[in-house]
């Protein structure tokens, strides 16, 4: 039994996931393998409802165009260095009652250059962080480099089917945008390593179908087969743990369906991706990524809620009555046009807070959890949509990394702090033996148990 891995059949394979008794005969030096999520949300936060002590600072006024000095001279709150106490604002209240799995850092800085759009370059270069000099001592047309879920995921991927895994929740299908505004992982300056946004397409991905045969029915159906085999020789905990996997997979299916159903039925006269409610969406592909996860298929993901800037109208269902659009709101904040843009900030941190929900629940192999194996993070490439400013970058650094983050507090990072010194910390906790990333300069050692 501990050399089967997979259940069989023609057209597709599926990994198994751990089972109980398999766990049993693990030594106490062998460790689930460590995962690494990054979590991308576009067009910056309402900061003065997330940062803690910020809520009655004054509403901003727009600053946009490329001139990199014009946003430099934007007025900065400084930071006092140090760790506190974690104050939940009222756009973090998703995460309540996760407190002691996620820590608030503050004070994260990225390089800019003149000349390529600050959306574009909030995305493109957010997991890069090649500075200006950098790039031009390369001759590189835009300062994009090879990202830090590359760059990890040479190190680990190995041992995984996939190094790392691109996803997007940008049901598009044109492009509204080039592709600096919609993606953040690269191989290399403009060497797009490209997401998958079509759920159905996540799904046959992962399940290895389009390399056998042009057409895959349902996995479970074609699986039951030689599930039912197996479970005839598991024991009772193994054939429970078998039967929610394979239920999760059916579920998963389902869904698929579903919103395939949804978007053939649209009204001509709207465009279908306007009524793909995006709750759903966004947790269809979140699930789909904890199974590549939980089956071994990959340790590294990024995952791109959304596109940077394109004025495109989306569902936030339970949210609004109608089609939105994200950006075009950010630049509307005066008065109490913040509050609404707010409930988009609270719509994706309660997507953020069923993406750690789940892995709590999710068991690994020696009975610790998928998020005690993981970090998990959770930022945006502006400090603040409505100013465009590529300083004090909003982020959450979830999961405990096998024991190596201690959790549950605020960091303040001194103002200026660059954001490669938080990306050379995580690339040292998933276990490279690095010294510099990109422009940085140190670690965020404050991090660190």
């Amino acid at each position: 039994m501990n050399r089967r891995q997979f259940l069989r059949t023609q057209g597709a394979l599926l990994t198994l996931p751990f089972l109980p008794s398999l766990g049993a005969a693990l030594t106490k030096a062998t460790l689930p393998s460590k995962k690494l999520v990054m979590m991308y949300v576009p067009n910056g936060l309402v900061r003065r409802c997330f940062f803690p002590g910020e809520e009655r600072s004054e509403v901003p006024g727009f600053v946009g165009g490329f001139d990199a000095e014009k946003l430099k001279n934007q007025t900065r709150i400084q930071n006092n260095p140090g760790i506190y106490p974690l104050d939940l604002t009222s756009s973090m209240q998703p995460l309540a009652g996760l407190t002691k799995d996620f820590t608030l850092v503050t004070g994260l800085d990225r390089t800019y250059q003149d000349g390529q759009d600050v959306h574009a370059q909030g995305a493109s270069c957010y997991l890069t962080s090649v500075s200006p000099e950098q790039a031009a001592d390369k001759g590189m047309r835009h300062p994009n480099g090879r990202s830090l879920d590359q760059v990890i995921g040479d190190h680990i991927g190995r041992a995984t089917p996939f190094n790392t895994l691109e996803i997007s929740c940008n049901g598009f299908k044109a492009g509204k945008e080039d592709i600096y505004f919609d993606n953040i992982s690269w191989y290399g300056p403009d060497r797009i390593a490209p997401s998958i946004k079509d759920p159905q397409k996540l799904y046959e991905r992962l399940f290895m179908a389009g390399s056998y045969r042009t057409h895959l029915d349902d996995v479970t159906d074609l699986m039951l087969a030689d599930a039912k085999t197996l479970a005839k020789k598991l024991g009772r905990d193994d054939r429970e743990t078998l039967a929610e996997f394979m239920g999760m997979i059916r579920e998963i299916e389902i869904r698929i369906a579903k919103m395939g159903k949804l978007l053939d039925g649209a009204a001509v006269h709207v465009p279908k991706n306007e009524i793909l409610p995006r709750g759903e969406y966004i947790r269809l592909q979140i699930d789909l990524m904890l199974l590549a996860l939980q089956m071994g298929i990959t340790n590294v993901s990024t995952f791109m809620v959304g596109p940077e800037r394109w004025d495109a109208t989306l569902l936030y269902e339970g949210v609004f009555d109608k089609p939105v659009q994200h950006h075009t709101m950010t630049h509307n904040q005066k008065g109490d046009g913040y509050k609404d843009l707010q409930k988009i900030d609270i719509f994706h941190m309660e997507q953020y807070a069923y993406l750690l929900e789940r892995m709590k629940a999710i068991k690994e192999a020696d009975g610790s959890s998928l998020l005690d194996n993981s970090i998990v993070t959770y930022g945006a490439g502006l400090g603040d949509g409505a100013t465009h400013q590529y300083f004090d970058l909003p982020l959450i650094v979830a999961g405990r990394g096998q024991g190596q983050i201690k959790q549950g507090r605020f960091i303040q990072c001194k103002s200026g702090t660059l954001n490669s010194n938080m990306w050379l910390t995580l690339a040292k906790l998933m276990g490279l033996e690095i010294d510099r990333y990109a422009d940085s300069s140190g670690v965020i050692s404050e991090l660190w148990t």
